[in-house]
């Protein structure tokens, strides 16, 4: 098994098994929600084909530098990036290509640099390992781009790619690749990580992290509990519980602030939402555990369909994202549609 990796046994256990075996799928893919461990799986199964795990760990996209690194590419203008297409490979034959720009797309100009560094033989061993983080981020030409290098791969070449979700990829890519799916992790098992990783507030993490060690571990409480204020007041707002003053507060101290993304306040908004349905349906624990008593004034007083509206116009809203709508102008409409909706 691979060390330091948690959940999913199953498929960790079938993934190391092929690594003893001299024939390997060239394209692997792993779907599941953000943060159960697609990308560490990833690195983990590389540096058990291709050894020097220490380098491998280093292209981890959640360690500080890379994350910074991330972030300043999202300031440069477009022709800039496609000079320099984003990568990091600190093992010379394992190679990851991570979402880049402000909309954190996975660009033609990455899967041409692929296709062409594909070609280069091992420099230790004989293999080469690419990793293709969040694949469902590609826009259609850099999904094209890529579908020509899985129709006749080098020999050498293992391609591994992660998506939430495998549907949102071309079929003749999905066709091409061999599926592992990640899910959730239990209560239990988050609470094995959350301990060996020694990480504060541990049962508030599980609760929000929804089974996801990714989450857990990057999460900041205080920014979380800032934005969840202002996606609460939203919610207040929009089901006529609270005047639209309270909205517009948030709103205003939101606006300048960009690095406050509007994904980042999606992400919030499907929980809160979640949990008002669980709580009008008696149909479970919630997650956000420390404001049940507004959560239940909200669920004892909007239906159904007006919950099932909500969640409709996030989904719009995440439709959006890509396309770099500006956050404010969105949730302001957002807060009107469903205070309509409410009346």
């Amino acid at each position: 098994m691979f060390d330091n990796f948690h959940g999913n046994e199953t498929v960790a256990r079938t993934l190391h098994a092929m690594t003893q075996q001299e024939r390997i799928p060239q394209t692997i893919l792993l779907d599941g929600p953000a943060g159960v461990g697609k990308a560490t799986l990833a690195r983990r199964f590389g540096a058990a084909l291709l050894g020097d795990g220490g380098k491998i760990e280093q292209d981890d996209l959640s360690l500080e530098i890379h994350a910074a690194t991330i972030a300043e590419r999202e300031k440069w203008p477009s022709d800039k990036r496609n000079d320099d297409p984003l990568l990091f490979s600190t093992h010379p034959d394992f190679v990851t290509f991570p979402p880049d720009g402000p909309l954190r797309q996975i660009t033609i100009e990455q899967m041409r640099l692929l296709k062409e560094r594909a070609q280069f033989k091992p420099l230790q061993g004989k293999r080469r390992v690419f990793l293709i983080d969040q694949i469902d981020r590609a826009n259609e030409q850099a999904a094209n781009s890529l579908l020509k290098t899985l129709e006749e791969p080098p020999e050498h070449l293992i391609l591994l790619l992660t998506a939430e979700n495998p549907y949102d990829l071309l079929p003749t890519i999905r066709s091409r690749a061999v599926p592992f799916h990640l899910g959730p992790l239990s209560n239990a098992e988050m609470r094995t990580f959350v301990e060996a990783r020694g990480l504060s507030d541990p049962e508030r993490r599980i609760a929000l992290a929804a089974g996801s060690p990714g989450l857990a571990v990057s999460m900041d409480l205080d920014i979380y509990d800032e934005r969840r204020r202002a996606m609460l007041a939203l919610l207040q707002v929009a089901a006529g519980r609270a005047p639209f003053g309270e909205w517009a507060k948030h709103a205003e101290a939101m606006a300048p602030r960009r690095q406050d993304k509007l994904d980042h306040f999606l992400g919030i908004l499907y929980v809160l939402l979640e949990d008002v349905l669980l709580l009008r349906e008696g149909a479970g624990e919630i997650r956000n555990i420390d404001i049940r008593r507004q959560l239940e004034d909200l669920a004892g007083n909007v239906s159904f369909q007006w919950i099932r509206s909500a969640v409709r116009k996030t989904d719009e809203l995440a439709e959006l994202v890509r396309r770099n709508i500006q956050k404010s102008i969105a949730l302001d409409a957002l807060v009107v549609e469903l205070r309509r909706l409410a009346a």
